[in-house]
């Protein structure tokens, strides 16, 4: 994807006029091929200084209304008072959060810019003019990185997650040796500095006994976000348990700062059973965020919301492609929440799709509770694939170094992930012998030959063609087709988020 059309999705609109104007300055580059190339350093050295005088006012703002209202918080504020300081303080943290990622675009636009300049002209542009960005404020985001963690920090200082009613009768029952099982998560009571884990029961099987998942939790040494991973929440799709080990495994207790809490497997009984959905078959990513007192599912989904993962600020839930299909590695995410757009980037993988998490997922319950939430897929069911679970760890890495959790510096692709408007399947009409043609991540042309059903005997049914330019997020690879059969999940690029999709994707 061109890297106007990647800027034009993720621009702020509020701040539109204020980024690098990428398109003019390859204009300005292109008329300007054959000469000297002044007229390009001019265009260029005003849209940088352009850029430097938004950042630095946005910067002092931000900066004054944090000090603000550090100096009016105090514990006994009358309600009134204190909803109108969290309503003013989540306003400052998402202009915080939209600073990080202007900066983050403008440093990506003169690079991207500048090795072209090099390119068309054939000279050393970048070495004279990338010193003089690097020298500008808005290219060292250590300010309002830190700027943010300060924020961060004072939000978690003054507005605490608030504790559950404690249970009247005993919370721990040893079920297995040395790892406790509980019924409700308690983070604090965890020892900072260690690993630990913890079976939590959700519901109860046909014998009386819990249904208990398993949870590791490594809190840090020192205070911080608490980042929640979550996998096989459909029971088949497996490569995110040993993202969730390695990650658990590398981290440095020593040096972080919050707490990681994973979910090894979320559906124990349809893990159990090697298939997609919950005992009965129900799709527990349909059913959140549960009732207290529906159905065996809903009870399940119920408690795990409000056991686990109500304690999450940031929450990435890792999945695959369901049985018969493939996917690329993908996100989906709400690109218009820019704690989410961050998170997707961040991932660094290989397509981007925009999803406003409907409700009935686990990323929707978890948004609809303030949570930043993500989907992250992670190749194919039933099987752990090794280079998936690298990029997706590399990926949840990234995200915490951003947070200022782990000392890592932020590992950037070599490619600019395809981000998607939209995205949807596209079915067949005819049973038979389906074949599918174009390969994982790769773009289609309207128009083109995208898959193929035979007969039993050999002979042509029906061709497929695509309905519109895409890329490639995931495909069926079952031959055996029925009527209404998925073939491809296609992403479109288009110029424009929409708020609201329901398109199935969860």
């Amino acid at each position: 994807m061109k890297f106007e059309q990647h800027l034009a999705l993720i621009t702020i609109p509020s701040w539109s006029k204020y980024y690098l104007n990428y398109k003019h300055l390859k204009q300005v580059l292109y008329a300007n091929a054959s000469v000297s190339g002044e007229e390009f350093q001019v265009q260029f050295e005003r849209e940088i200084t352009k850029v430097n005088q938004h950042y630095c006012e946005q910067e002092e703002s931000a900066q004054a209304q944090l000090d603000s209202l550090q100096a009016q918080w105090h514990a006994d504020m009358e309600a009134g008072d204190k909803e109108v300081w969290k309503a003013k303080f989540t306003q400052l943290l998402q202009q915080l959060e939209h600073l990080a990622d202007y900066t983050q675009a403008c440093v990506t636009g003169c690079r991207k810019i500048l090795k072209k300049a090099d390119k068309v002209s054939g000279q050393t542009v970048s070495r004279t003019l990338g010193p003089m960005v690097a020298s500008l404020r808005f290219a060292k985001p250590e300010a309002d990185e830190e700027l943010l963690r300060e924020a961060r920090a004072e939000w978690r200082k003054c507005i605490a997650v608030p504790a559950l009613t404690a249970p009247t009768g005993p919370t721990v029952q040893q079920i297995v040796p040395e790892i406790a099982t509980v019924t409700e998560l308690d983070l604090a009571g965890f020892p900072a500095g260690q690993v630990s884990r913890v079976w939590v029961a959700l519901a109860e099987d046909a014998l009386g006994l819990p249904i208990r998942v398993p949870v590791i939790v490594a809190r840090g040494a020192t205070a911080g976000p608490v980042v929640g991973i979550t996998a096989a929440l459909h029971g088949e799709e497996l490569n995110g348990i040993p993202v969730i080990h390695q990650l658990i495994g590398d981290v440095d207790l020593s040096t972080l700062h919050g707490t990681l809490v994973a979910v090894p497997v979320v559906n124990v009984p349809g893990f159990h059973l090697s298939q997609r959905g919950y005992a009965d078959g129900a799709d527990l990513n349909r059913v959140m965020p549960g009732k207290a007192d529906g159905s065996s599912p809903e009870v399940y989904a119920y408690n795990l919301i409000h056991r686990i993962t109500r304690h999450f600020e940031y929450h990435l839930d890792l999945h695959t492609a369901s049985r018969g299909r493939v996917n690329s590695l993908y996100v989906r995410a709400d690109l218009t929440d820019p704690r989410t757009a961050r998170m997707a980037r961040l991932q660094n993988p290989q397509i981007i799709v925009h999803n406003a998490g409907p409700g009935g997922s686990l990323r929707g319950a978890s948004m609809q509770r303030g949570i930043a939430a993500i989907c992250v897929e992670i190749g194919d069911p039933s099987r752990f694939q090794k280079y998936y679970s690298k990029n997706a760890l590399l990926g949840i890495t990234n995200i915490l170094s951003q947070l200022r959790m782990v000392p890592d510096e932020q590992c950037v692709s070599k490619f600019t992930p395809v981000i998607c408007s939209h995205s949807f399947w596209i079915y067949t009409r005819s049973g038979g012998i389906l074949t599918v043609h174009p390969e994982l991540a790769t773009w289609v042309r309207a128009g083109e030959v995208i898959a193929s059903v035979h007969s039993v005997f050999g002979d042509l049914v029906e061709e497929y063609f695509a309905p519109q330019d895409g890329v490639i997020v995931g495909k069926n690879i079952d031959p055996v087709c029925r009527s209404g059969n998925r073939i491809l999940h296609l992403g479109i690029v288009g110029d424009s988020l929409p708020g609201v999709l329901n398109n199935g994707h969860l």
